[in-house]
């Protein structure tokens, strides 16, 4: 696959994958709620094409209550069981207990005094990494700190969270800048990093 003139060709032409690549992807995300959501919807993507997700996202966020982590920590069997019998989710029960868990070691972990942010970041030393590869060839599937975040994720409970679906999550939240050299939003995203 060839690079557009000026965008990642990862995300070709349809609509809603190319607003995604000029406003969403790669953009630093420091909120301790959105990152715990991209981490869910990564995990939700197992299997599947990113544009699956996308085009789900705003029925998972209603199915999920908006990724409130206090809100699904506690849902229980009745919930489960509406969330399998929902048809505009992905219903796969193995992934569903991940978010559910997800949230409950989310929600430990504030109550215990550490942002799930910083945390994250730390693996980042606060700050994007700049890859600035010349074609989407050039971009690694995962990195020695995708295996790292991957294994302290793991050892903490999360599920859905191998180190190729970290590093997925770490280019979507712009924890790394993987925006092609030629592309736009390279030097934009780059900008937005160094603040």
């Amino acid at each position: 696959m060839t690079e557009s003139p000026g965008r990642c060709a990862w995300c070709g032409t349809d609509p809603l994958y190319v607003d995604y690549h000029d406003t969403e992807w790669g953009v630093p995300e420091y909120d301790a709620r959105a990152l715990w959501e991209k981490l869910v919807l990564d995990g939700f993507q197992a299997g599947l094409a990113w544009i699956t997700i996308l085009r789900k996202r705003e029925t998972l966020r209603a199915a999920f209550a908006g990724f409130d982590p206090d809100v699904v920590a506690k849902f229980d069997d009745a919930d489960r069981e509406r969330l399998m019998a929902d048809p505009g989710i992905i219903r796969s029960r193995a992934k569903i207990e991940a978010a559910i868990r997800g949230a409950q070691i989310f929600v430990e972990m504030r109550d215990n005094g550490e942002d799930f942010s910083a945390w994250l970041w730390s693996f980042v030393d606060g700050h994007p990494l700049q890859a600035r590869p010349a074609t989407f060839a050039d971009v690694p599937a995962q990195t020695e700190v995708s295996v790292a975040m991957a294994k302290a994720l793991k050892k903490r409970g999360f599920n859905f969270c191998g180190p190729v679906i970290v590093y997925a999550f770490m280019q979507a939240t712009g924890m790394v800048n993987d925006h092609v050299a030629g592309c736009f939003r390279c030097e934009e995203v780059r900008v937005m990093g160094a603040s």
